[in-house]
């Protein structure tokens, strides 16, 4: 066959296979076009079984969260209890068991508890075995794995307890106490299949001795608060009976000078006049001086306020036997507050603790600090506690007024400073 013949032979294939491709094509095209349409009722009915089964999935879902977030829950308060850092409140807040009188009677019941957990382990009653084992048909082999197993589990849950113990404050106690019986539930539990348990009597002479040691401890830093207060009341009564010395020293001095005065011929009837009001002055010191070193029961009672520290409905209501009561406002307004107390009362009365006492009955429910009551900060407003003052003390003075000096220039201080317009405005936005 010639060239020419295979090159027109070659041109007839390719334009049959374009021919092809192109009728393949308008095919399809009219397929599509003429293709059945689906109707709205089958297009809803399947939208509405694609929800449902959606609808199916989340609830499963969501039951499966439950379920896991239950045990997760668990395995928290499981956690909770081994971790140092867990709020107290989670626990709440420890109630007392006990009402002993003095750290030492504290210390010998702990002892006394020590001493029968030590009978219950000598007479094999803080741990038992509910079955008799056999091993390799020996009995003595049986008694043998079950003593040896009894004092591994004893050594175990003494352990713990002896850490929760020993890591026991104030506001962890109650997690000690859980951690305590969790022990003891899960050390039981992992003896369950050799049958031998921790006994409950056991369990509850740990629990005691926790109890006791949380409570002595406590106990012992009251008596020291107490022996701390007891030497205050004695430098107290020293300081007041050298202020009585000082005073009664002064009141000598006056004398001498007025009679020395009038001797002179030379003294005028006012220097006479100021040494008489000095020497009155000297001798109303030393007698209250006098008083406050020999009765216990006078002194002053005052309430201030620190409204720049504290707030504006915080007062504080002690007693000072001080010869000025004054420098007692003075020292508690040092460096441990940022601001000075204003005085509103400052009652002298021969039964001042009585009255003290009295007031502070009065706003006992409202204390500040409701666990350490020597702290004598009330939630009480100015006018409040006037008016419970006309009641126990009807001719004391009482000052409404707070002037708060340093607090108020403060706040004189900070609005000039906001006022300030060279600050840029969007330093403090009105919306953000």
């Amino acid at each position: 066959m010639s060239e020419l013949a295979i090159g027109l032979l070659i041109g007839v294939l390719v334009l049959l296979i374009a021919f092809y491709v192109k009728s393949v094509r308008e095919l399809k095209a009219l397929r599509h076009k003429f293709a059945p349409v689906i109707s709205i009722e089958d297009e809803t009915k399947r939208l509405t079984d694609q929800a449902d089964n959606i609808s199916s999935d989340i609830t499963a879902i969501k039951a499966d969260y439950k379920k896991k977030h239950g045990v997760l829950k668990e395995l928290e308060k499981q956690i909770a209890i081994y971790d140092e850092t867990v709020d107290f409140a989670e626990f709440g807040v420890y109630e007392p068991h006990f009402d002993f009188g003095d750290s030492e009677t504290y210390k010998n019941k702990i002892k006394a508890v020590k001493g029968h957990q030590k009978e219950l382990v000598k007479n094999k009653t803080a741990a038992i075995c509910l079955t008799e084992w056999q091993v390799s048909g020996s009995a003595a082999k049986g008694r043998a794995m079950t003593n040896r197993q009894i004092r591994l589990t004893l050594r175990a849950f003494n352990g713990e307890c002896t850490s929760a113990i020993a890591n026991a404050r104030w506001n962890n106690v109650n997690a000690m106490q859980r951690r305590i019986e969790n022990s003891y539930k899960q050390i039981n539990n992992t003896n369950a299949s050799q049958q031998v348990q921790i006994t409950d009597e056991f369990l509850q002479l740990k629990l005691r001795e926790l109890h006791l040691t949380h409570e002595y401890r406590q106990k012992q830093q009251i008596e020291r608060e107490e022996k701390a207060e007891l030497a205050r009341a004695k430098r107290e009564e020293r300081r007041l009976i050298k202020e009585a010395k000082a005073a009664e020293r002064e009141e000598k001095k006056y004398q001498k000078l007025l009679d020395k005065a009038r001797k002179s011929a030379n003294v005028d009837k006012d220097r006479i006049s100021q040494l008489m009001a000095d020497l009155a002055e000297a001798k109303e010191t030393g007698r209250r001086a006098r008083s406050l070193a020999q009765v216990t029961a006078t002194g002053y009672v005052y309430v201030v306020s620190n409204i720049g520290s504290f707030g504006e409905d915080v007062v504080k209501i002690g007693l000072t036997r001080r010869l000025n009561p004054h420098d007692r406002v003075r020292d508690l307004g040092d460096a441990s507050v940022p601001f000075q107390f204003d005085t509103h009362a400052m009652i002298y009365s021969n039964k001042a603790p009585a009255l003290e006492k009295a007031l502070h009955r009065e706003f006992d429910n409202r204390r500040v600090n409701a666990v350490n009551r020597r702290k004598e900060f009330f939630h009480a407003s100015l006018t409040e506690v006037k008016e419970a003052i006309n009641r126990f003390a009807p001719d004391a003075e009482f000052i409404d007024d707070r002037e708060a000096q340093e607090w108020h220039e403060t706040l004189a201080l900070r609005k000039q400073v906001f006022d300030d317009k060279s600050l840029p405005s969007e330093k403090f936005p009105a919306t953000i």
